[in-house]
């Protein structure tokens, strides 16, 4: 059998391929992300959480990172409606998380159009093929860029981040964050876990 020639310029890294997609990969998702943090002295951690349940597991497991929290946007399902009760908020930001609520990158006025005219436009066609990777990875890089136009990670820096389908979190990436106007510059640098698609496709969106 050919064995790899790991002394060329390359590095092993394990990545977990789940049987399925959802909420069931959540502790094995963050606990892979937070070992790889630990290895590459990372500060900083991105995660995806409506309702603060999967923010508050990670609190949890990773140490010694700064956890940047990225809710679904005020809204997201009915008008001013905000799925993270503000308690649950509360709690995060004294354990020491950034909570992030803002548009998201690839949705706002843009969506307003397909609702309103039944037209695609560029940023959801760029969410679509993301999702050939699976919906986590499409989340993973949106509230990526989120996090840097906010101001809660730095732009180059290599940081974690965490995305879903559905709730909870399957997908794990190392990744170098960008702005949203510079999301051609933006760069996936490990893939830790995703779901592999085996088994059972990920549900149409």
């Amino acid at each position: 059998m050919y064995q790899f020639n790991l002394k060329a310029e390359a590095e092993s890294v394990s990545c977990l391929y789940f049987d399925r997609p959802g909420e069931v990969n959540t502790e094995a998702t963050l606990k892979r992300a937070a070992i790889r943090a630990e290895e590459l002295k990372i500060k900083k951690v991105i995660i995806a959480s409506a309702s603060g349940e999967t923010a508050i597991k990670a609190l949890d497991i990773f140490h010694d990172c700064q956890l940047v929290v990225v809710t679904h946007s005020t809204g997201f399902y009915r008008p001013n409606f905000q799925e993270m009760p503000a308690e649950v908020r509360k709690k995060l930001e004294e354990r020491g998380a950034k909570v992030l609520t803002c548009q998201h990158a690839f949705g706002g006025v843009n969506r307003a159009v397909r609702r309103k005219l039944g037209t695609y436009e560029l940023d959801e066609i760029i969410a679509y093929t993301l999702r050939a990777f699976g919906e986590g990875m499409k989340v993973a890089i949106e509230i990526s860029l989120m996090a840097a136009d906010a101001g809660l990670v730095e732009t180059g820096v290599p940081c974690i981040s965490l995305g879903g389908t559905e709730k909870g979190v399957d997908t794990a990436i190392v990744l170098k964050p960008v702005n949203a106007q510079n999301f051609f510059d933006l760069r996936v640098m490990e893939i830790l876990a995703k779901p592999g698609f085996w088994q059972e496709e990920e549900r149409k969106k």
